[in-house]
């Protein structure tokens, strides 16, 4: 029998990289997975792949789709038991080059979609839920060019903090899972060309103490543990998987 035998899970930005590797590991522990994210075709294949999945498509930054998807997972009549508020986007961007559509962007999903993905899930969360939130190394390091994306990060993890505070009461866990570079289709959409992408990709590994990128799966390792009752004692944390980045 699987971790999350016989729970309900939300998994937000599900189509590709670690949102669909952790529907699918969540899945395989036994859950049932709703998930959502921007791309129909997508996200109807990782439907596909996941096998026990109800997928609904719309953005986590529009409080109209947000509804629509919390009215799907009502009307299975379970709650929820575990969200994964993955959904975010990264951009590069150095400081003199900021625009108000580049903030407006990562601060509409990263920030603004999770606060509401959460929220508008509260609800439905069954009590000694377990919330899970995307979090990135990039909030300690400081990184050229990453300033808004790095600012959005450190509100995810200032979120996980105090929303763990105000739900202990329902014994809800928030926590945030905090991958290094992960071997994603993002990771590669951050480059313009091949090239280029293959050369960022061979510069984070490099950064990295174990000496390569993660693997999705080995993020959705972590979130599996977190979603379940083996992390039962830890909440309002952030549980690095960032092959030693920030540790060493």
């Amino acid at each position: 029998m699987g971790l999350l035998e016989g729970k309900t899970a939300l998994v937000t930005g599900a189509g590709t990289g670690i949102g669909l590797a952790s529907a699918v590991r969540l899945a395989a522990e036994g859950a049932h997975v709703f998930i959502t994210g921007r791309r129909e075709t997508e996200l109807q294949a990782a439907a596909e792949t996941i096998g026990s999945a109800t997928a609904v498509v719309g953005d986590v930054a529009n409080p109209a789709d947000l509804d629509r998807l919390y009215q799907a997972v009502r009307d299975r009549g379970q709650g929820l038991d575990v969200l994964f508020a993955n959904a975010s986007v990264a951009a590069f961007m150095p400081l003199e080059q900021i625009t108000e559509e580049h903030f407006d962007t990562l601060f509409g999903i990263n920030v603004r979609g999770t606060l509401f993905t959460v929220q508008k899930a509260l609800p439905l969360l069954n009590d000694g839920a377990s919330v899970i939130l995307n979090g990135s190394t990039n909030v300690d390091a400081g990184d050229e060019a990453f300033g808004v994306y790095a600012a959005s990060k450190a509100a995810t993890r200032s979120f996980a903090r105090t929303w763990a505070n105000e739900l202990k009461g329902r014994g809800i866990r928030v926590n945030a899972v905090t991958p290094g570079p992960t071997d994603t289709p993002g990771l590669s959409g951050l480059a313009p060309d091949p090239e280029q992408s293959a050369h960022l990709r061979r510069h984070l590994a490099a950064q990295v103490p174990l000496g390569r990128l993660a693997r999705p799966e080995e993020i959705a390792a972590a979130v599996a543990f977190l979603a379940s009752e083996q992390s039962s004692f830890i909440t309002g944390s952030s549980l690095y998987v960032d092959g030693g980045l920030n540790q060493i």
